[in-house]
């Protein structure tokens, strides 16, 4: 599922966010990745211990936290701690598929189930630069403005086209989710969103009920901790 979060942060949040990252020093995004990952990854990234990324990171996950759409889509159990890239003057990263198992600082693994995308350049900064996400339904080009975001399963092949002018800079990490399989947790959305509009809707409150019962069984019996 490709959910957009509109608005995740508030455009003086992107604001102090950029004037903090350009004037950064940045380094080859080739130091994160193995092997595999090098050979088709050209950008520029935030050094993994520089203070701006632990700062702005955490910023990033309090914004996404407050985002109404954000926990029921994803159902997040934990988070690697936000990274910073930035692509220019023809930077990509070809097709590809993130790391199933990351480290989190503290040296515990964690799985990753949902990859997130937060643009910080607006569209009319840059051209190219599309996230392309592939899945059964074919190819899904996203661009979008800056302060939104983007969530897809991290199983997906995706990549970054080429940035021809300008410069694209974002926010990107992974988050382990309670639900593991992306139909359960696609279906526990939906039936959500279901809930919240018949909430809104002054439906009847013994049938609400019972339909919020099924959500949380069927949490219950598939969330892993």
């Amino acid at each position: 599922m490709l959910l957009h979060l509109p608005g995740v942060l508030e455009p003086a949040q992107v604001r102090a966010m950029r004037a903090t990252l350009d004037a950064a020093q940045w380094t080859d995004g080739k130091q994160t990745v193995g092997p595999q990952g090098a050979r088709v990854k050209h950008n520029l990234q935030l050094p993994e211990a520089a203070p701006e990324r632990r700062e702005l990171g955490a910023q990033v996950l309090a914004a996404l936290a407050r985002h109404p759409l954000y926990h029921p889509a994803v159902l997040p159990l934990r988070a690697l701690p936000p990274r910073f890239n930035r692509y220019e003057g023809g930077g990509h990263y070809g097709f590809h598929v993130d790391g199933s198992v990351m480290a989190l600082p503290n040296g515990e693994q964690m799985r990753s189930d949902v990859s997130c995308t937060l643009f910080l350049s607006g569209p009319d900064e840059y051209d190219g630069g599309e996230l392309v996400v592939a899945d059964t339904y074919g190819e899904h080009e996203v661009k979008l403005p800056a302060g939104d975001a983007i969530l897809y399963p991290s199983t997906s092949l995706h990549q970054v086209n080429p940035v021809t002018r300008g410069a694209r800079v974002a926010a990107f990490f992974w988050i382990q989710s309670l639900v593991r399989e992306e139909r359960r947790r696609r279906l526990l959305f939906e039936l959500d969103t279901s809930i919240q509009a018949l909430t809104r809707s002054a439906a009847d409150g013994a049938a609400l009920l019972q339909l919020t019962g099924v959500y949380h069984n069927l949490l219950r019996e598939w969330a892993q901790t």
